[in-house]
C-alpha cells in the first residue's frame, strides 16, 4: 500500500473525464479540482494548476478517447512532475486503441494501444490504474518502474444484473477469446453461460445448434468488453434469436456506440443495452441503462493510497 502524504490528495482530470473525476471526488470527501485552461488564438491550450502540488500525493482521473483527451493525459502527468507532486497516481477509465495491442505480421501497422501506454509510462506517473482493458498486454509495455493495476467491473455488473430480475437468464459472449471473463459474471450470478464463435459462424451454422440447447426459451444477455460499432453483438443477437431465446439484452463495459450503433440495434429489436459511463458523455435514457464505475475507483485509491473518507461519509462499495 503507497503510504498517503501529509497533506490530503488532489483529484484533477482531463475534460473528458471531468464528470467520472466529479463523482470518484465525492465518494472520497475531498473537492474536484479543476484545472485553469483556456485556447489561444492559434490553437494552443494553456493548462495551470490552481494550487500548489508540494508535499500532496496527485490523482488524475483520465479517459482517452480521443487523441486530445490523450495529450492532455500526457500534459497533466508531465507538469505534475514538474511542479513536484509527490507522487502521480493516474486512473483512466477508458482506453482508446486499447483493441490495437499488436500488429499484422509484416503489415506496417503501428499497434497504438502499446505505443501510447508506453508513451503514459515513460512520462514518468507512479502508478496508473485501468478499468477493463480489451487485453491486458497493453498494461505491461513499461520497464517494471510503474505500478499497474486492472480493475475489473464484475461485481458491479452483477448487482446491475440482479435488480433486473430476469428468469431463466443465460449470458452469452460474442467470442471464446470473451468467455473467461463471462463465465467470472455467470459465477457471481449463479446462471449458466455459453459463447458464439463469431469466427466458426460464417462457415459453420451449427453453433446455432450448440445454442439452443441452452438458450431456447430464455432471456440471453450478450456481455462484451465495449460496444464499438456493435457489429459483433448484433452477429450475437441474430444467432441468440436463432437459438430460440425469448429475450435478448446487451451489456459492455465501454459504450463507445460509433456512427449508427444505436440504431442498429434499435432495428435489431433490443430494448436495453447495459454499460457503464467510463466512456465520457453516456448517460441512461430509453435504449441505454448506465452505471457508474465511480464506487470501484474511489475504493482502489483510498485503499492504495491509504485515505480515510471525511467523518460521515459513507464509503463507496468495492
Amino acid at each position: 500500500m503507497h503510504a498517503c502524504g501529509p497533506k490530503e490528495p488532489i483529484i484533477i482530470s482531463n475534460r473528458a473525464s471531468e464528470s467520472m473525476a466529479e463523482k470518484v471526488a465525492a465518494l472520497l470527501g475531498l473537492p474536484l479540482t479543476s484545472m485553469q485552461m483556456r485556447v489561444f488564438a492559434d490553437g494552443e491550450i494553456y493548462h495551470a494548476f490552481p494550487r500548489s502540488l508540494s508535499g500532496h500525493d496527485l490523482v488524475i482521473i483520465a479517459a482517452t478517447p480521443d487523441d486530445g483527451s490523450f495529450q492532455e493525459l500526457l500534459d497533466l502527468i508531465a507538469g505534475a512532475r514538474y511542479w513536484n507532486a509527490t507522487s502521480v497516481n493516474v486512473v483512466i477509465p477508458y482506453l482508446g486503441y486499447s483493441t490495437m495491442e499488436r500488429a499484422k505480421p509484416e503489415s506496417g501497422e503501428i499497434p497504438k494501444g502499446i505505443t501510447r501506454t508506453r508513451q503514459i509510462f515513460r512520462a514518468r506517473p507512479d502508478y496508473v490504474a485501468f478499468v477493463d482493458l480489451h487485453s491486458e498486454a497493453v498494461m505491461h509495455a513499461h520497464t517494471g518502474e510503474v505500478r499497474i493495476r486492472h480493475l475489473w467491473t464484475e461485481r458491479l455488473a452483477a448487482e446491475q444484473i440482479r435488480q433486473m430480475q430476469c428468469e431463466d437468464l443465460v449470458l452469452v459472449s460474442p467470442d471464446y477469446g470473451f468467455s473467461k471473463r463471462v463465465g467470472r459474471l455467470a459465477s457471481l450470478l449463479d446462471c449458466p453461460h455459453t459463447a458464439a464463435n463469431k469466427d466458426r459462424y460464417g462457415q459453420d451454422k451449427t453453433i446455432v445448434g450448440q445454442l439452443s440447447s441452452v438458450l431456447a426459451g430464455r432471456t440471453a444477455i450478450i456481455c462484451d468488453d465495449m460496444i464499438r460499432t456493435g457489429g459483433s453483438m448484433l452477429q450475437t443477437v441474430d444467432r441468440c434469436l436463432e437459438a430460440g431465446a425469448a429475450e435478448v439484452s446487451v451489456m459492455a463495459t465501454h459504450l463507445v456506440l460509433a456512427g449508427g450503433a444505436r440504431q442498429a440495434f434499435i432495428a435489431k429489436g433490443i430494448r436495453r443495452i447495459i454499460g457503464t459511463d467510463t466512456y465520457p458523455g453516456r448517460q441512461s435514457d430509453a435504449l441505454l441503462q448506465v452505471f457508474s464505475v465511480a464506487p470501484l475507483i474511489a475504493a482502489e485509491l483510498r485503499q492504495y493510497l491509504g485515505f480515510e473518507p471525511s467523518p460521515g461519509l459513507k464509503p463507496a462499495n468495492s
